[in-house]
């Protein structure tokens, strides 16, 4: 366009000189031939500069399409590591069919222990962040009582509890038309805790302890003669608790009395009210799940049972003498009628393992968590 412009004005300025007549023939011809020569220099300036610009454009062409290329790229890498991430299931639970949680919908209602609350909690906490657009409804209430809500009442869906399912609560639950299966999740350890001011309680047996929690031992001079001559406060969770469950199992041989008899102990249901009361006398005692311990170790600290401190590797050998399996309970019946039971089920057992050391406890073997995915496997075909 530029270039046809020009040669329009240089064709217009000759035809004016042409008009002027034959005023002289030499200045006409040096005319038209600067003219001519000024017509080819501002052609070939025309020329370079479209040039140049050609070459300006396909350079700028070629670094977008080369941007774009490297940012698809970047973005096939992210994508593909996050689906990665989400995807990825562990080795003992490949036999699961992968959930995506924004496919699925319906409500969910958990209830039971408290000790297995805030693991449950973290998983559905998860699967809502993934995409998950149902509610889960989860009450803390212990055990015992999530197993009434489960088999007797057939209120929820999932029940949580720190210890096996007894006899006579599978036999409710059959009858409320319910079979329940049995899903390991995890490994807790109970922290036998005392208040940091406390500077000489390092280590009990489990004679000790049962000297202390039954009232047996007064004082803690009762216990040791180099310990002070102070009366022990008893901070203890209440009989609906599969904690107090396995306290007593393990530290009375099953048998609740010595326990329920103390009158100088404090029970309670929340493990909250458990470390307040702990945490405010240099000569109170209590215990509860690890995962409450490590909330609160500012203020509480542990005491070894045995010689043996709690910790991943003493819980799950067995090692430390109070560690314990932490279940989850469904029933086929139930998973055929609210599917979302099943998928969020196998989201959980999926990536457990990735979130229990966060809240506080340890992961099941890997024996016991295949057991608990082939449990579900088959639940689901």
């Amino acid at each position: 366009m530029k270039r046809t412009m020009l040669l329009a004005i240089l064709l217009m300025a000759m035809m004016m000189l042409a008009a002027c007549g034959n005023t002289a023939d030499d200045t006409a011809d040096s005319a038209a031939t600067t003219v001519n020569e000024a017509a080819t220099d501002v052609e070939e300036a025309v020329d370079d500069a479209a040039t140049e610009v050609d070459e300006a454009v396909d350079e700028a062409e070629g670094e977008m399409e080369e941007a774009t290329d490297e940012a698809e790229g970047a973005m096939d890498d992210a994508m593909a590591g996050t689906m990665a991430e989400l995807s990825e299931a562990p080795e003992q639970c490949t036999a699961l069919p992968l959930v995506e949680a924004f496919d699925v919908d319906g409500d969910i209602i958990v209830a039971g222990s408290s000790t297995v609350y805030p693991l449950t909690q973290a998983m559905a906490d998860r699967f809502t962040d993934e995409g998950y657009e149902g509610q889960i409804t989860i009450d803390s209430i212990g055990s015992g009582a999530g197993f009434e809500r489960f088999c007797v009442s057939a209120e929820t869906d999932i029940s949580n509890a720190s210890r096996p399912i007894k006899d006579e609560e599978i036999a409710s639950c059959e009858e409320n038309g319910r079979t329940p299966i049995e899903f390991r999740v995890g490994t807790d350890a109970l922290a036998v805790s005392v208040s940091t001011e406390n500077d000489f309680v390092d280590n009990l047996t489990l004679e000790q302890l049962a000297q202390v929690f039954s009232g047996e031992a007064a004082t803690w001079q009762d216990v040791n003669p180099d310990w002070p001559a102070e009366e022990i406060s008893i901070f203890t969770p209440g009989e609906d608790s599969g904690t107090f469950d396995y306290f007593v199992e393990a530290v009375f041989e099953e048998d609740p009395e010595p326990l329920l008899g103390n009158t100088n102990a404090q029970f309670s249901e929340d493990d909250n009210v458990l470390v307040q009361g702990i945490e405010g006398s240099p000569y109170a005692i209590g215990y509860f799940g690890y995962a409450y311990y490590v909330e609160n170790q500012d203020q509480l600290r542990t005491v070894s049972i045995e010689g043996v401190e709690p910790n991943e590797q003493t819980a799950e050998s067995n090692e430390y003498p109070l560690s314990r399996p932490l279940f989850v309970y469904s029933a086929q019946s139930i998973i055929d009628e609210k599917p979302q039971v099943g998928q969020f089920l196998n989201f959980y057992l999926n990536f457990v393992d990735e979130e229990i050391i966060d809240v506080g406890y340890f992961p099941a073997s890997d024996e016991a968590l295949g057991n608990a995915c082939a449990a579900l496997g088959d639940t689901l075909q």
